[in-house]
């Protein structure tokens, strides 16, 4: 049987140190999975010599295996520079939606109470991202600034499905929603099919709601698992706040899922929701955990059981190992990078041991 080949893009700063941690929990002689392996070189230096071919070659890759796995990257701010790899990996493999869903770490008290899921599912292209910006002088001296954004039916109904899917498997309610009060013709396309959706799922629970009024409610909404479907902007601001509901944005993975024609996932690319973190760089200390989860998630997607297995004893083993005090900084704990994801591993080799003499019962 041919070996399951993930893409992995390589990143800058603290994104690729995390990116090896995911990395060594993959390797099969822990998870007695066996993956192959083809790399590519993200960092901004290399994405500048290569003109950001090696970012078009790498979502290639991706279309051809269906699996990606990518290291923060830097986006630099200047002008005429780069840009974002993100953008161009999310248009080349036809990205629809990006997925990050907020879940209780156990042993964490959160600043809210929450402790159901809430997962965010949001455009993973156009609105106010790659929107063509410019200023001009009024005739009385003011400086005015446009922007012009567009969103597209296919890709409104892409967020809309897929959400009300996902609320399906997590016996969420699909709640919240786009400001279609102030925005009829723009945000209200979204809301169109959302409500289209709605009809398709009828088993599924349905509270819409307008952006502002969603983040309000969240506070109280906190103790059942919900689906935000959303925009691209108002996606990435409100997943943050998700996550960080739950304690720490380093505590999920992001998922950016390309669908086929009946709205399953083709291409699965997985990554950490947050940055380069340049000022955790070399120190050792930063959180592996939201790149484990991310490579956990990414074998949950190859159709093979044993995949499965090790996704569930990846799992498990950083959320446990999180219970028992094994906890970075940043979740009150004293342990470094590596520490962590040396706990992870001996707890998912000790799975496996403990499981194997079960056989399949496991």
């Amino acid at each position: 049987m041919t070996k399951p080949t993930i893409v992995v893009m390589e990143g800058d700063q603290t994104g690729q140190e995390l990116l090896e941690e995911a990395l060594r929990v993959l390797a099969p002689e822990v998870t007695g999975f066996e993956l192959a392996l083809s790399r590519f070189d993200l960092s901004l230096e290399n994405r500048r010599k290569t003109g950001n071919q090696v970012v078009l070659e790498a979502a290639q890759a991706m279309r051809e295996t269906g699996l990606g796995l990518k290291a923060a990257t830097i986006t630099p701010e200047e002008k005429g520079d780069v840009g974002s790899p993100n953008a161009i990996l999310r248009k080349e493999i036809n990205g629809t939606v990006i997925v990050r869903t907020g879940r209780r770490i156990p042993g964490i008290a959160p600043p809210v109470g929450v402790y159901s899921p809430i997962s965010v599912v949001r455009m993973a292209v156009d609105d106010a991202y790659g929107a063509k910006e410019w200023r001009e002088t009024a005739d009385n001296g003011d400086e005015i600034a446009f922007r012009t954004e567009k969103i597209s039916r296919s890709v409104c109904r892409g967020v809309a499905k897929y959400a009300f899917q996902h609320a399906r498997r997590l016996h969420a309610k699909v709640f919240g929603g786009p400001k279609f009060t102030v925005s009829p013709v723009y945000e209200g396309m979204l809301k169109e099919e959302m409500d289209a959706a709605a009809k398709e799922y009828p088993d599924v629970a349905y509270e819409p709601q307008l952006i502002d009024a969603t983040y309000a409610l969240l506070l109280v909404k906190a103790g059942e698992p919900l689906v935000i479907p959303a925009l691209n902007r108002d996606g990435d601001c409100l997943s943050d706040l998700v996550l960080q509901m739950f304690g720490s944005i380093a505590g999920s993975e992001s998922m950016l899922l390309a669908l086929d024609d009946d709205f399953r996932p083709q291409v699965v690319m997985a990554e950490a929701p947050h940055g380069t973190a340049p000022s955790l760089f070399g120190k050792n200390i930063a959180n592996p955990m939201a790149m484990i989860l991310a490579g956990a998630a990414l074998l949950g997607y190859i159709d093979d059981k044993d995949a499965h297995t090790a996704s569930r004893a990846i799992y498990e083993s950083t959320l446990e190992a999180i219970v028992d005090g094994c906890r970075t900084s940043d979740l009150g704990g004293s342990a470094s990078t590596t520490e962590f994801t040396d706990e992870v591993i001996r707890r998912v080799r000790t799975k496996r041991e403990v499981w194997s003499t079960f056989g399949d019962n496991v």
